[in-house]
């Protein structure tokens, strides 16, 4: 996994649709944008500072260019949620599941799954 850095509300939304597309030009990105669209050249902006900073490159087609992500959107998935859970949950998953219980409203039938979830991968690891 590429040494990751946390990308701006932007260079995640077009990295959101980036993944989805897998390949896509900027017309491509902004086509799944919600209304108001940004600008061609805001999101083409954006989409330059993501290959800068290595989370997408390109293939040039004469005047055209293809995009698509470098970085897997698990490798991204895994890099938030650790930083996360470091950030606001000290590492511990009990902190972590006592907050889904009592903010978010957790039932126990979902406790349940998610305690047997935890059980079935504590078993994997080797």
């Amino acid at each position: 996994m590429k040494d990751l850095r946390e990308l701006t509300k932007a260079e995640e939304q077009v990295m959101q649709h980036l993944w989805q597309l897998g390949n896509a030009m900027v017309k491509d990105i902004i086509d799944l944008m919600p209304e108001p669209k940004p600008a061609y050249n805001t999101v083409s902006t954006v989409v330059r500072v993501l290959e800068g900073k290595g989370f997408i490159d390109h293939k040039s087609y004469g005047n055209s260019h293809v995009y698509f992500a470098t970085v897997p959107e698990a490798d991204y998935k895994k890099f938030t949620f650790d930083k996360m859970m470091n950030s606001y949950f000290g590492n511990s998953y009990q902190s972590l599941v006592s907050f889904l219980v009592k903010e978010k409203n957790l039932s126990l039938e979902e406790l349940q799954e998610l305690t047997q979830l935890a059980e079935d991968l504590k078993n994997r690891k080797p």
